[in-house]
């Protein structure tokens, strides 16, 4: 396969293939930091609004890409582990629940760094469409989708530009629809499917995030001059009607 040019342009194309199934009411959700080039431009193309999804990884120490398992930030914070990972590695639970601390402060600081004052947005009862830059194992995803339901989606979509086919395979039962543009074999990893892989850096997930705030408050805005001037001339013509309307006939005359 030919790689993607860089997380932007992945976002495009999962665009366009997202766009096809014409999801109602839809909500992007993306994973920091990587995942949020790529959903800016799904929701950009769809004129959905952006939102995070405020997860970490637990990687295996001499491996850090590789989920040993993963924690989601909420209500109850929750935790999936893979446990095949975890035997491989050998990898204890006391270590996950050790580093699930740490993690928690990390989702904390990121929380209030990129949202600040930022309005959540609902996704009870719509599509919420599930973005990062790619899959690996699927422990991250997968905490990620289950904390989700807990928030009664209409349904959930999963899409990634590239994963290994049988992890894909394995996030069907827990999705509602996934696409996923490459599944390439043997998958050695996220990063040689890119040609720009760079580590997306807290200042350019903020300026995303900031640009798509006044995208946001522009379509408001202009949703709002609509609504006032259709309420205007619907008025004008009511005007318009009961001016040009016959007297009512002279009673007495008859």
């Amino acid at each position: 396969m030919t790689p993607f040019k860089d997380r932007k342009a992945a976002g495009r194309a999962l665009a366009e293939a997202i766009a096809a199934k014409s999801l109602p009411d839809p909500v992007v959700l993306a994973l920091p930091r990587g995942g949020v080039p790529v959903a800016a431009e799904v929701a950009r193309v769809l004129n959905a609004p952006l939102d995070l999804v405020m997860v970490r990884k637990i990687g295996v120490p001499w491996q850090p890409e590789l989920a040993a398992a993963a924690v989601i930030d909420g209500k109850d914070a929750q935790i999936v582990v893979n446990e095949e990972v975890c035997a491989e590695a050998n990898i204890s639970r006391s270590y996950i629940d050790e580093m699930v601390k740490e993690e928690l402060k990390e989702i904390e600081r990121r929380a209030k760094l990129y949202l600040k004052d930022r309005p959540r947005v609902r996704i009870g009862g719509r599509s919420a469409i599930v973005v990062d830059d790619g899959i690996a194992t699927g422990t991250t995803i997968r905490a990620v989708i289950r904390a989700l339901r807990l928030k009664q989606p209409k349904s959930i979509l999963l899409a990634v530009p590239v994963a290994p086919k049988e992890a894909v395979a394995a996030l069907r039962a827990e999705t509602d629809d996934i696409i996923c543009l490459e599944t390439p074999e043997p998958f050695w990893g996220i990063g040689l499917h890119y040609a720009d892989f760079h580590q997306v850096s807290d200042d350019e997930v903020i300026a995303i995030l900031e640009a798509q705030k006044v995208q946001e408050t522009q379509k408001a805005k202009r949703a709002k001059a609509r609504k006032a001037k259709r309420k205007k001339m619907k008025k004008a013509t009511k005007a318009k009607e009961a001016k040009t309307a016959p007297a009512p006939a002279d009673q007495s005359a008859l």
